[in-house]
C-alpha cells in the first residue's frame, strides 16, 4: 500500500569549486542534506543523503520516486528508491555557459509495509492425534509432539528425557508469544520470520538450542533484510551465523562504511575475534 508522494523544492544556490554543503531540509519528518561543488571543466557533483529514520515507526517500508536537479538550461531527473535511512544519490551536472545557480526537487512516494495477521496460537497448538505432550507457558497450554521438537533441540531432548511421561511441562522464564513464535518459526506449519521478529527468534532460538530457525533466520537477513548493516553484524557475531558474518565484512568496503561501523553501539558489543577480522578488511581497502 502506497501512500500520497513528499515533495519538495529548494532554493537556488550557487555552486563552485569551494561549496559543499548547499541546504538541509527538513520536510515531514524527512530530512535531506544536499551537497554539490564544481570541478574544473565546469561539471557539478551534487549528493543527496536522505535520512527518513522517524518515518519508520509510522510502518513505511520504502520510497520510491526522483530528483530533479536543474540551472536555467538543463534539467537532470534521478530515479530514486529509498529502502533504509541516510541512503545517499550521486549525479553529475554539466553547467551550460558558466551557469552556477542550481535548484533540485524531489517527489517520493511512500510505500507501507503489509500488516502481518496475527497468529492464531491456540489453533495452531491445539489437542490433536499427533501431539503427545502439553507446554504450559505463562499459564497457557501448547499442545506438541515431544519426538519431533526433540529431533529440532538438544533443549527439548533433554527436557523430555527427564520428565518420563508427565502429561503438563511448565516452561519458566520466558513469555507465551515469544515461546509460541519460536515454535511456530519450524512447527506445526512453518512461518517466516521477517525484521520485527528476528531478535525475539535468535533470543529464544539460541535459549532453546533450535539450529534450524537460526538457519532460517540468516537466510532471512541475507536475502530479504533491510536492517542496518552494524546492527545485521552484531547478529551475526552474537549468534553465530558465519555466512551472514562474512557477506557483512565484506560488503564493509569503504572508509565511511567502517567509521559509522566504529561510532554505532554494536561496535563495543561485537566479539574480539570480529573486530580483528574487521580490523583486517579495513586495512584491504586503506
Amino acid at each position: 500500500m502506497s501512500g500520497e508522494a513528499i515533495e519538495y523544492k529548494s532554493g537556488t544556490h550557487q555552486v563552485n569549486i569551494y561549496t559543499t554543503v548547499l541546504e538541509i531540509s527538513v520536510n515531514k519528518w524527512m530530512t535531506c542534506a544536499w551537497g554539490g561543488t564544481m570541478d574544473k571543466c565546469a561539471v557539478m557533483h551534487f549528493k543527496w543523503k536522505f535520512d527518513w529514520d522517524k518515518l519508520k515507526n509510522q510502518g513505511i517500508d520504502k520510497f520510491t520516486g526522483h530528483i530533479t536537479v536543474s540551472n536555467l538550461f538543463n534539467t537532470m531527473k534521478i530515479d530514486v528508491k529509498l529502502t533504509e535511512h541516510n541512503l545517499v544519490f550521486i549525479a553529475q551536472f554539466e553547467c551550460h555557459n558558466n551557469y552556477n545557480n542550481v535548484s533540485y526537487e524531489y517527489s517520493l512516494t511512500p510505500h507501507y509495509a503489509p500488516i502481518l495477521e496475527k497468529l492464531d496460537y491456540d489453533k495452531m497448538f491445539a489437542p490433536s492425534d499427533q501431539n503427545d505432550t502439553i507446554l504450559v507457558v505463562d499459564g497457557q497450554k501448547l499442545h506438541v509432539n515431544k519426538t519431533f521438537l526433540s529431533y529440532h533441540s538438544e533443549y527439548f531432548r533433554a527436557l523430555f528425557s527427564s520428565k518420563g511421561q508427565v502429561n503438563e511441562i511448565p516452561i519458566d522464564g520466558v513469555f507465551f508469544e515469544d515461546f509460541a513464535l519460536l515454535l511456530s518459526t519450524f512447527y506445526p506449519n512453518p512461518v517466516f520470520p521477517n525484521d520485527s521478529t528476528v531478535e525475539t527468534l535468535l533470543e529464544m532460538a539460541s535459549c532453546f538450542e533450535v539450529s534450524s530457525v537460526i538457519n532460517i533466520i540468516e537466510y532471512h537477513l541475507m536475502n530479504n533484510s533491510k536492517i542496518n548493516s552494524e546492527k545485521m553484524l552484531w547478529m551475526a557475531d552474537e549468534y553465530v551465523m558465519p555466512k551472514l558474518l562474512e557477506n557483512c565484512i565484506r560488503e564493509l568496503n569503504t572508509v565511511e562504511k567502517a567509521r559509522k561501523l566504529k561510532q554505532s553501539d554494536e561496535y563495543e558489543n561485537l566479539s574480539d575475534g570480529t573486530k580483528a577480522k574487521v580490523l583486517d578488511r579495513i586495512m584491504d581497502f586503506i
